[in-house]
C-alpha cells in the first residue's frame, strides 16, 4: 500500500505563485512514474505534468508548458509542482498520482497508467 498526501494548495491572485508537494509513503520502493493531475469545476481530471522517477524525464500539458515545474525528491519520496504566472483558469483541485507498478501500455497522461492517488489539494486563482 501507498499513501499520497498533497499540500501547499490555497488562494492566490493572478500572476502569483504556488508551490505543490506530495509525500508518498508506506509500500514505495518501485516507483516508475509520479504525475499531477487536476479537476477544475465541472471538467473532468486531466493531466498536468509527470515525471519518471529514475530518470527524470519530464511530461507537461501544452496549457502549462513554461510555467509549471515538476520535479522529484527520491531519497524523500516526494514529488513537486512549481506553479508561476498563475491564471484563473489553473483554479483547480489539483491531485497527486503514482505508478509503482510498469504499466508501460499506459501514456503518462493517462490516469488508468497510476494505480494510486492523493485527496487532492484546492488552487484557487483569483482575478
Amino acid at each position: 500500500q501507498v499513501q499520497l498526501v498533497e499540500s501547499g494548495g490555497g488562494l492566490v491572485q493572478a500572476g502569483g505563485s504556488l508551490s505543490l508537494s506530495c509525500a508518498a509513503s508506506g509500500r514505495t520502493f518501485s516507483l516508475y512514474t509520479m504525475g499531477w493531475f487536476r479537476q477544475p469545476p465541472g471538467k473532468e481530471r486531466e493531466f498536468v505534468a509527470a515525471i519518471s522517477w529514475n530518470s527524470g524525464r519530464t511530461y507537461y500539458e501544452d496549457s502549462v508548458k513554461g510555467r509549471i515545474t515538476i520535479s522529484r525528491d527520491n531519497a524523500k519520496n516526494t514529488v513537486y509542482l512549481q506553479m508561476n504566472s498563475l491564471k484563473p483558469e489553473d483554479t483547480a483541485a489539483y491531485y497527486c498520482a503514482a505508478e509503482t507498478r510498469e504499466a508501460y501500455f499506459f501514456s503518462v497522461r493517462e490516469r488508468n497508467k497510476y494505480n494510486y492517488w492523493g485527496q487532492g489539494t484546492q488552487v484557487t486563482v483569483s482575478s
